[in-house]
């Protein structure tokens, strides 16, 4: 029978055990996580909001209540836990399934500080990741800049010009409520480098910035102009198509006068963070043109604006894990198919899936067919790794090691405490936001 650690539960982390099972009849399956929760950035990324996309948590449950799969949380992998070389000895194969954990930087100066945050931070912050802080990204705050025109910077704007009733239906944890509730922010800039052509947002999540309550969609048609797909988007693809056309419409409605603003702005590059007694309150851009390549280049021309928070959202990038090779190039683990390879040659029992196989591209169910090709090549190799004896169950050697493993029921004991602080505020479920909460309502504890 073979063992298999797959490490990491979100989309990708339970894709692959889902292929695994369903590939082989009599693979077990163990999925280990640092967090005491399950589902990663479904649970910790994806908008609180976004009830639709949220409800995929139901799919990935079901492969984690699979009769040859366990949930094993709490259990930190590398530094300070069990080391790879340990995971190793104790199951045939080990699928490492962590994602990009970090965000790129703008390398610009002021970068650092106080005010600036990558989007990242502040998305673990509302969506009450454990490891996040309440940093006080709203003090003071008047006007906020998101550098980056993909989907997550459009999450974030949106939930920055979220109110109080949009709010209290979602999960999100009370105290991030309550800031969010009570901001004064009412100028929010989101920026782009290049043109709305090649902006990465969907239109899906596009649309919905002009459908929030009292808040204005601001637009400049001379700025959209400077994009050649722009006057004839009839040669652009469908996605990018539909982008120019919501954001024409926009361009050529007259703000309403509400008492927030949404500025959709395009080919501004970050130069400068500004700041202002020691905290950031403006960003500079250099203007840029399209270089006929694709491309933009700069033209030398600046502009200011300003912002007392600034959210940098310029994508994700893997870091390095203890005891596996890593490309800093791409950011990811060297691999063939999904399996590691050291100095050109395949490590046989490691395994990659997502983004640290591929890179930080696609959406969630692009995780699908990547999680497969990584069981496809694991269980080719079957032969030869079941060969190896193991011991009849590694949770009492990871016990031995330190760790205390957050079990299914563990998890289930955190979602009822979840429901019944929600109830207690008055709303639906409400996130608990830090370790000792999470660890006590798991050993079930009332919190």
């Amino acid at each position: 029978m073979l063992r298999v650690a797959v490490v990491g539960s979100g989309p990708s982390g339970c894709y692959t055990a889902q292929s695994l099972v369903r590939l082989d009849p009599e693979v077990r399956v163990d999925v280990l996580d640092r967090l005491p929760c399950p589902y990663g950035l479904v649970r910790y990324g994806v908008a609180p909001d976004h009830e639709k996309i949220k409800s995929l948590q139901n799919n990935l449950r079901a492969v984690l209540e699979h009769e040859r799969v366990r949930f094993l949380g709490g259990v930190r992998i590398g530094p300070g836990g069990v080391s790879a070389g340990r995971l190793r000895e104790l199951y045939h194969a080990v699928v490492y399934c962590v994602g990009a954990a970090t965000d790129r930087r703008l390398g610009i100066p002021g970068e650092d500080l106080p005010g600036s945050w990558s989007a990242t931070q502040f998305v673990s912050w509302y969506s009450a990741h454990p490891d996040a802080v309440d940093a006080g990204f709203l003090r003071q705050a008047r006007s906020a800049v998101v550098i980056g025109v993909g989907n997550v910077a459009v999450d974030v704007t949106r939930m920055l010009a979220r109110g109080l009733a949009e709010l209290t239906p979602t999960d999100m944890p009370q105290a991030a409520l309550t800031t969010l509730a009570g901001s004064r922010v009412t100028e929010i800039h989101m920026v782009g480098r290049r043109g709305p052509s090649q902006a990465r947002f969907t239109t899906k999540e596009l649309r919905e910035l002009g459908t929030l309550p009292e808040t204005d969609v601001v637009v400049d048609p001379a700025e959209l102009a400077l994009d050649p797909g722009y006057a004839d988007p009839s040669a652009l693809p469908a996605p990018q198509r539909r982008n120019v056309e919501v954001l024409r419409d926009w361009a050529a409605t007259a703000p309403k006068g509400a008492p927030r603003r949404i500025h959709l702005r395009f080919f501004l590059r970050p130069a400068e963070l500004v700041a202002e007694r020691g905290h950031v309150d403006a960003v500079r851009f250099e203007r840029t043109a399209p270089d006929g390549r694709g491309g933009v280049r700069g033209t030398g021309h600046h502009e200011v604006v300003e912002g007392q928070l600034v959210l940098r959202s310029v994508g994700y990038r893997g870091v390095p894990l203890e005891g596996l090779p890593f490309d800093p190039v791409t950011g990811t683990v060297p691999n063939l198919s999904g399996r590691v390879l050291r100095e050109g040659g395949v490590a046989p029992g490691e395994y990659v899936a997502g983004w640290i196989k591929r890179g930080p591209t696609g959406v969630i169910g692009t995780n699908r067919p990547c999680a497969k090709e990584t069981a496809t090549s694991l269980l080719a190799d079957a032969p030869v790794l079941a060969a190896r004896a193991l011991p009849d169950d590694p949770l009492p050697a990871l016990r031995a090691a330190g760790t205390d493993p957050v079990e299914w029921p563990g998890w289930q004991a955190i979602e009822r405490a979840e429901a019944e602080l929600g109830a207690s505020l008055g709303r639906g479920v409400v996130k608990l936001a830090d370790w000792p909460s999470l660890l006590k309502a798991a050993a079930g504890k009332a919190p």
